[in-house]
């Protein structure tokens, strides 16, 4: 089992000199993803099932890091920033977008009803209904890739 987690880890370029994970946390996060159980990861590598539990705790979190951080870096370089307050009609969103979007000579490839479904989807639970209930930003880059971001607190999804 570790030595297949190996190969994969090989196979797929995992460095652990530039990797925000460990190397003991790409491992477990390896085996999790092929549903591997955390009693016989924690078996294979000679550990308990609470520490296999924390590396995976603590390798999830740096990848979230690593998302928001990545997130934060894509919203800077956005040309296009649309802010969607609370009560906002979902089915308005779209509009802004592309008002916003014609402002700055940048092309969105997407219909409305595609935006609506990605803003939708990457909002989550801030998206009632039809209704915008936590404010959220809408970044679309150069290229057309489109970004929702919760205002006020550290969450990214969108289009890739």
């Amino acid at each position: 089992m570790i030595d297949d987690v190996e190969e994969l880890l090989e196979e797929i370029g995992f460095d652990d000199e530039t990797s925000v994970l460990t190397h003991r946390q790409a491992q477990v996060l390896a085996l999790r993803e092929r549903d591997v159980s955390q009693a016989d990861i924690a078996d294979a590598l000679g550990t308990s099932r609470a520490n296999v539990s924390s590396i995976e705790s603590s390798a999830r979190e740096n990848l979230e890091k690593a998302r928001e951080t990545v997130a934060f870096a894509e919203a800077l370089r956005a040309p296009v920033r649309v802010r969607v307050p609370a009560g906002t009609d979902l089915y308005d969103v779209p509009q802004q977008v592309y008002d916003a979007c014609d402002e700055q000579g940048v092309k969105v490839d997407h219909t409305a009803p595609d935006l609506m479904k990605i803003v939708s989807d990457a909002a989550g639970s801030a998206v009632r209904g039809r209704q915008i209930s936590t404010p959220l930003i809408v970044g679309v880059t150069s290229d057309g890739m489109v970004r929702v971001r919760h205002q006020d607190r550290s969450s990214e999804q969108g289009n890739r």
